[in-house]
């Protein structure tokens, strides 16, 4: 995102199946979802579970909480679906302030602020980014359909995060803004996992993993940028 820390557009979503009203019931697969569902997914079992993930030598699906999860308007009008697999992952900062809320409902109370501004300040049929991290490493489904396309990984939706890129790239948007300040550990780690398993989906290379100043006038995502390259070797050694 563009500083200064007016709230500029972020990024999230649910699932469609068919239509744009039509929305899969809750988050995704496995005990982690059950965790999740509660609320009570703790920075320990996301470790664990990244940890047997990188022993295992692929990557497991983190939780990611879809549209219905955290009460997502439905779009203004159908969200469009690219029919080719994305080519990079573009990471961006929300630039809003960097709250000291790391719960579950802050993580979701966000991602309806963020399709808020998106849909009633710019006007977009609803979140522009694929996916959202929150400080406290919870990952939120962005725009509809992008969880359904990432499971099943030969597609994408249109998003709405980078000119230019909205066709080819997937746009996470990792909440805060770090031009001068590092991001939490937990934000981090989430982070290194969830482009782990989208790199792992879609067959990207680590190396395709950008900033959003990568392709426009802007300092987002700030501090971000210059660990991308111990982001991509961490994201390369995961998957080997």
């Amino acid at each position: 995102m563009n500083v200064p820390v007016s709230r500029r557009s972020v990024l999230r979503g649910a699932v469609l199946l068919g239509t744009a009203g039509a929305i899969a019931p809750a988050l995704l697969d496995g005990p982690a979802a059950s965790a999740a569902t509660t609320g009570r997914a703790s920075t320990t079992s996301r470790a664990s579970a990244a940890s047997q993930a990188f022993a295992a030598g692929r990557v497991d699906q983190p939780v990611i909480a879809n549209c219905a999860t955290w009460g997502a308007r439905p779009p203004s009008s159908p969200v469009g679906v690219v029919g080719s697999r994305p080519n990079k992952i573009i990471v961006h900062h929300t630039a809003f302030p960097n709250s000291t809320d790391y719960s579950l409902a802050h993580a979701y109370a966000n991602s309806r602020e963020i399709q808020n501004l998106h849909m009633d300040g710019n006007g977009w049929l609803d979140s522009g980014q694929h996916f959202t991290n929150s400080r406290g490493g919870h990952l939120t489904e962005g725009r509809h359909g992008s969880l359904y396309a990432l499971l099943h990984g030969q597609t994408m939706v249109q998003g709405a995060h980078c000119v230019g890129q909205n066709s080819q790239a997937i746009g996470i948007e990792n909440d805060g803004i770090y031009v001068d300040v590092q991001p939490p550990r937990a934000l981090w780690d989430s982070l290194v996992v969830f482009c782990a398993f989208t790199c792992q989906q879609y067959g990207i290379p680590a190396s395709q993993i950008y900033g959003h100043k990568d392709f426009a006038s802007t300092q987002c995502p700030g501090l971000l940028h210059d660990r991308l390259p111990e982001l991509r070797t961490a994201v390369a050694g995961y998957l080997g």
